[in-house]
């Protein structure tokens, strides 16, 4: 190894392990929180660590400190880390004290919000399985079994925190934790012992003495010194419970999760900005969005039921670790506006004024620092407003941000950043034909028998309830039974589920199927004189993660199993019968997943559309760099792994509903996760993140366990690019953020530019795809000329940005000249960049 490696290697060595320096004294008061005997406002964001790998850990932390982040926010997933009593995974994925120093050597804080529920969208909400079992337990209650376990694990991870120094009190990045989670919610329904337990709560996390500030969301009862905190897609109107506590929001919902069988949810970033502007703008000084990068619920940890893989909430940073323009840019932009305005903020209480109907401003003044926040709640008419003597426009649903009370530096509705069109490039799947398991095709295969086939099933008389029965070990339970019948009849076969989903055979053919949260069918089942056998595949799709006792929701089928019309037309109750069980696949057990049995069958014939069968191939990794995807396009339902490591579930058959998407989406006015809906009548997720980390160059794994039929050989890669750079700036846009400057301070007023920016270091602008100046219409990708447009703005635009990584366009009609004299115009540009 060069010299130059080592020095490169201790470098990163140090930053991660040796001890990074952080302010020692973290306290609150009714504004802010004090760092250091500093007010501070401060921008947070929700990463996951077990949803991106430890490799990608740096690159997306630093992309969330360049977009403005002073903080980030996480859950500690106890079943993560205790899957078994007593039993800890703090590697890998699960190495949180790595995550804590990642973000310390970047110079950002963390909010450990220890919980121990989650809730997430995460399996079980966070708790582990083990924990149902304890005798005379409840969860989130007054109950003594269920304390101990909590106040046991919480001490496992303060104690893991301190021994690493870890806490602001210490010298480290942890200036905030959290004990439970959205309780206030659902407390309602556990009565007095609720106010108890929540007391309890606080007692105990205090009793900790980490030196630094707990706080409780959705919770209006937290009991000092804890404090209570906000959650939701607005928090502008949030309140503490106490004059001396901030006001702090620890979930701005950036957009929202994914289910199999949902369209794909979005949140229009001016909505978004306008919610974190307004909470600013209304004595807020702590945000946090959930989720900065949402990341993927790799192998079984989704919840629900049937949260989907892809956990990618229309963050800032996308699942891939990708930054999502505009979104990622905007808000880029408005942090750095309201931290302008930091002074001011931190120093005294607004004093808001209206200015009509649904129109106000928001004044913090103290000494020489004054910042102003102009808001128009208005959901659908722009305004024009006069506030110290001068006119502003406003739009509607926007607020204007004022740093010296004077001067706009941004308006929530109008973006100035670039936008991005992303796209996914296919490769075909390179098959390494040539290993002594591997047919012609590339691919070999394990079928997985139907019914019972494990030495350790069992027989019980009666239907059992899932999750009590698995224990949560496998999605899967068999439920098989054998009867006699004198004659052949064609019945139907009535059952009923708690859920997830289920698959009926009968005499080893599959007959039917059915999913949903709770299933009722009625199968069709042909039956012959003798014996018949029965056998019942019931299965999981993540546990519930949300609810007052939701840890007591049960799957499964629990009946009536019921035969109907049969000969004479009697039906007949097999409910209460003696039923044989068994947890599980085989194949789960023989390890294929890491394509390491010894009983892949390479015949030339690949089975394809087949019920219940395993399948492998080894293959080369795709070229480059970019973020990899595997589309299962043709496949069922099921699981895959790549190099044995679990991707998670996938189920590209399950579409989302044909209505209730739009071809756009109006900003102004409430949002709520069902406003803004895209990719209906398609599969809900057909694209897996496989992370680069998991590849190897030559000689990977793929294995797929597929339950109700598909065709591997049409599965294919893709790699995520980036198409096209846009961007679009109008006459009334305020200057640049970048480019502030009070009027007093400069001594002239700079106009309005337009930024472009290639998304990748080392890349150039190399073509200008579009450009027009003047009244151009569309979006990124699909702009257009309108009836104004100059000649002049495509050779000014080539000239000023080819061959560069960004540029910056003013928009003067000296440049560009007066197409249409007396109309407002707009510059809007396409380019590329390679």
């Amino acid at each position: 190894m060069k010299v130059t490696q080592i020095l490169l290697v201790l470098v990163w060595f140090f930053c991660i392990y040796a001890s990074t320096s952080f302010s020692a004294n973290v306290t609150y008061d009714h504004r802010a929180l004090v760092i250091d005997g500093k007010r501070r406002v401060l921008v947070s964001g929700s990463i996951h660590y077990p949803r991106s790998t430890p490799e990608m850990w740096p690159d997306i932390i630093q992309k969330s400190k360049d977009g403005g982040l002073d903080v980030i926010e996480t859950y500690v997933f106890w079943n993560l880390h205790e899957p078994v009593q007593g039993q800890y995974n703090f590697e890998g994925r699960a190495d949180l004290v790595k995550f804590v120093k990642t973000v310390a050597a970047a110079g950002l804080y963390v909010h450990l919000r220890i919980g121990p529920y989650a809730c997430a969208e995460w399996n079980y909400g966070g708790f582990p399985l083990w924990l149902h079992f304890i005798p005379g337990i409840q969860f989130r209650t007054d109950n003594k079994p269920f304390e101990a376990e909590m106040q046991r694990f919480t001490a496992k991870i303060v104690d893991m925190m301190k021994k690493e120094n870890l806490y602001a009190s210490q010298g480290g990045p942890i200036i905030l934790s959290q004990v439970e989670n959205e309780y206030g919610n659902i407390d309602a329904a556990y009565g007095s012992a609720a106010k108890s337990y929540i007391k309890w709560a606080a007692s105990m996390a205090t009793s900790f003495d980490t030196g630094v500030p707990w706080v409780m969301c959705q919770q209006d009862d937290a009991p000092d010194p804890i404090i209570n905190t906000c959650n939701g897609f607005y928090c502008d109107q949030f309140k503490p419970n106490s004059l001396s506590k901030p006001k702090m929001w620890t979930e701005n919902w950036s957009g929202w999760f994914l289910s199999f069988g949902g369209a794909v949810p979005y949140r229009p970033v001016e909505d978004l900005a306008f919610a974190v502007a307004r909470f600013y703008q209304l004595g807020g000084t702590f945000q946090n969005y959930y989720m900065y990068h949402g990341g993927t619920n790799f192998g079984r940890s989704a919840g629900g039921p049937f949260i989907s893989t892809s956990y990618d909430y229309d963050a800032p940073i996308d699942e891939y670790g990708t930054i999502r323009q505009p979104k990622w840019g905007h808000l880029k932009d408005l942090h750095k506006a309201i931290k302008l305005c930091e002074e001011a903020l931190t120093a005294t209480d607004p004093t808001i004024t209206s200015l009509g109907p649904n129109i106000e401003a928001a004044v913090y003044k103290t000494g020489s620092a004054c910042a102003a926040f102009l808001a128009n709640n208005d959901d659908t008419s722009d305004a024009n407003v006069t506030f110290n003597g001068n006119s502003y426009d406003l739009p509607a649903w926007s607020v204007s941000i004022l740093p010296d009370c004077r001067n706009v530096v941004l308006n929530t509705a109008k973006i100035s950043s670039v936008s991005t069109i992303s796209s996914f490039t296919t490769e075909p799947l390179k098959e390494e034909i040539g290993s002594s398991d591997d047919s012609c095709s590339g691919w070999s295969w394990i079928s997985e028998p139907v019914g019972i086939s494990k030495a350790d099933s069992f027989s019980k008389f009666g239907l059992l309830e899932q999750v009590n029965t698995t224990g949560d070990r496998s999605d899967y339970l068999w439920y098989s039974l054998s009867i006699d019948l004198d004659a052949v009849t064609q019945t139907v076969l009535h059952i009923e589920s708690l859920g997830h989903a289920l698959h009926a055979f009968i005499n080893g053919k599959l007959a039917g199927s059915g999913t949903g949260n709770k299933v009722k069918v009625d199968i069709p089942v042909p039956l012959v004189a003798g014996k018949n056998t029965i056998d019942l595949l019931s299965l999981t799709v993540g546990l519930k993660n949300y609810g007052a006792f939701f840890d007591t929701a049960g799957a499964g089928i629990t009946g009536p199993v019921i035969l109907k019309s049969l000969a004479n037309g009697s039906s007949l109750d097999l409910s209460s019968q003696n039923w044989t069980y068994q947890i599980g696949l085989k194949g789960e057990d023989l390890g294929p997943s890491s394509g390491s049995s010894g009983q892949w069958n390479s015949q030339s014939t690949l089975p394809t559309n087949q019920t219940l069968i395993w399948y492998k191939t080894n293959f080369a990794s795709p070229s480059g760099s970019n973020p990899v995807a595997i589309n299962l396009t043709g496949m069922g339902k099921g699981e895959a792994w790549v190099n044995g490591q679990s991707i998670g579930r996938y189920w590209p058959t399950n579409a989302s509903p044909n209505d209730g998407c739009t071809n756009s989406c109006n900003y102004r006015g409430a949002y709520q996760a069902s406003k803004c809906l895209k990719n209906c009548g398609k599969p809900s997720q057909t694209l897996y993140h496989v992370p680069r980390s998991w590849l190897q160059p030559e000689s990977n794994t793929l294995v797929l366990f597929e339950e109700i039929g598909g065709n591997p050989e049409q599965i294919t890669f893709a790699t995520k690019q980036i198409a096209s750079v846009c961007s679009h700036v109008s006459e009334s846009h305020p200057p640049h953020v970048d480019l502030w400057n009070s009027d007093a301070e400069s001594g002239r007023t700079v106009g309005p530019v337009l930024l472009l920016e290639c998304p990748y270091p080392n890349q150039v602008i190399s073509s200008i795809k579009f450009a027009s100046f003047g009244t151009p219409q569309g979006t990124c990708g699909n702009f257009k000329h309108g009836n104004c447009s100059s000649n002049k703005a495509l050779s000014v635009v080539q000239k000023g940005c080819i061959g560069s990584s960004s540029c910056r366009i003013e928009l003067s009609i000296n440049t560009f000249g007066d197409p249409c004299k007396g109309v407002a115009k707009s510059l809007a540009v396409e380019a590329s960049c390679a």
